[in-house]
């Protein structure tokens, strides 16, 4: 990106027209942006060594549990991991309603693809307490490890988490 700097070096007289460039560098930041990740060059700092590391499911449930148990709605959340399985993002995908979360691969793995990272666990709450995945759980764990192998970004676990207690569906073997 061009500095101001940089911008001294441009050969004008006209101090309006390094100002009008910059101008156009800064309306065009967004597009940059996209370029960058499309093209897979580094736009964020170096990430702290400090941050959350995801073990085992147990740690998800640390991490989040107390939160999402007393939510009223059921939501769904991704956790983005670097290759150390560091938590680097988290994003929620769906607030839904006291019954169902309606999610679709793509909104998932968005997030993930933005980033740029190799790894996602998938959480999400069941307002009724009762943490035992049901089909549609686990059908959506299936289709998002499917997902995952095709995008290179592998999914290792969806939690859910009830109200004192969490599943894992990786752990239950319920899926490949």
């Amino acid at each position: 990106m061009t500095t101001p700097t940089q911008l001294a070096l441009i050969p004008s007289t006209d101090d309006d027209e390094r100002q009008a460039l910059l101008d156009a560098l800064r309306r065009n930041f967004s597009l940059l942006s996209e370029l960058a990740v499309r093209y897979e060059v580094e736009t964020r700092p170096e990430r702290p060594e400090d941050m959350p590391i995801i073990y085992r499911p147990r740690t998800v449930y640390d991490l989040l549990g107390e939160e999402m148990s007393r939510l009223a709605q059921e939501q769904v959340r991704v956790l983005l991991l670097d290759r150390k399985n560091r938590v680097v993002g988290q994003r929620t995908i769906y607030q839904g309603n006291g019954y169902a979360a309606l999610v679709r691969p793509a909104e998932v793995f968005r997030p993930a693809i933005v980033e740029a990272v190799p790894h996602i666990v998938v959480v999400h709450n069941h307002p009724s307490g009762d943490p035992e995945p049901s089909r549609d759980d686990i059908k959506l764990t299936k289709d998002l490890a499917e997902v995952g192998r095709l995008l290179g970004i592998a999914l290792l676990d969806h939690v859910v988490i009830g109200a004192d207690d969490w599943v894992s569906i990786t752990e239950q073997g319920l899926v490949d």
